[in-house]
């Protein structure tokens, strides 16, 4: 009789243990499940990133047309790039893969900066008009596109701008200690321009739900791309 109460005393688990082991089952066949789930989806993913051979050819060739049509634009007269009538231009990369573009800081598509305008400026842009859409951003644009999306590149790591003592810190000696001063120098091409645009890096805007149709042509002619002028500011609402 004291064996089997023995017996009894040494398999009785707690009832809280018991949940707690069902718990962790449960857990693990979830994980499981999740795992299982990803491994298809990355197959999957994989199956569609396949490009058959005359995709890549396509793509090759309009590569090379791309790169002749930029060849070709950078031949026309300077008249052509005229300048527009503003000096702070905002500008987002919409389409291409171009070394022009890499030295605009429009490293990824609809990555945008704010540029000063000049002759060199515009026969860049005239070069890469397929692939960038730009125009003249107001006061309400430039402040709502640094306050959203703007973040400081400190040691070249981008540092979201909720403390004014990382502005302080890093532009403090051009006089600029808050976001306020980032936003005027900007909006009115202040002298420590260059300075605090390069501080501000590339904003990344989100992809437009409406608005872009994904043709080359300039935007007058019903396109994507090109001079918008004021009409940018739509375009920055929506991407913002």
């Amino acid at each position: 009789m004291m064996a089997e109460e023995e017996v009894n005393q040494l398999t009785y688990v707690p009832e809280v243990i018991l949940k707690k082991r069902k718990g962790n089952e449960a857990l693990a066949i979830l994980r499981r499940k999740q795992l299982e789930l990803g491994k298809h989806e990355n197959k999957k993913r994989k199956l569609s990133e396949f490009k058959r051979p005359e995709q890549l050819i396509k793509e090759f060739r309009d590569k090379e047309l791309d790169l002749v049509s930029m060849k070709q634009r950078g031949k026309r007269p300077r008249s052509v790039s005229r300048l527009p009538g503003c000096n702070l231009l905002f500008i987002i990369r919409i389409q291409g893969t171009k070394k022009i573009l890499r030295n605009l800081r429009l490293n990824r598509i609809f990555d945008g900066v704010f540029m000063k305008v000049d002759e060199g400026l515009m026969e860049m842009l005239q070069k890469v008009e397929p692939y960038v859409t730009y125009g003249c951003p107001n006061l309400k644009s430039v402040k709502e596109l640094i306050y959203k999306k703007g973040y400081g590149l400190i040691n070249k790591q981008k540092v979201p701008l909720t403390d004014n003592i990382i502005i302080e810190e890093a532009l403090g000696k051009y006089g600029m200690i808050c976001i306020e001063d980032i936003i005027r120098e900007i909006s009115i091409l202040g002298p420590h321009f260059k300075v605090v645009s390069k501080f501000l890096g590339p904003l990344a805007l989100n992809r437009p739900t409406e608005g872009l149709q994904g043709k080359k042509q300039p935007y007058k002619d019903g396109g994507d791309s090109g001079d918008r002028g004021d009409q940018i500011n739509e375009l920055i609402s929506k991407m913002n």
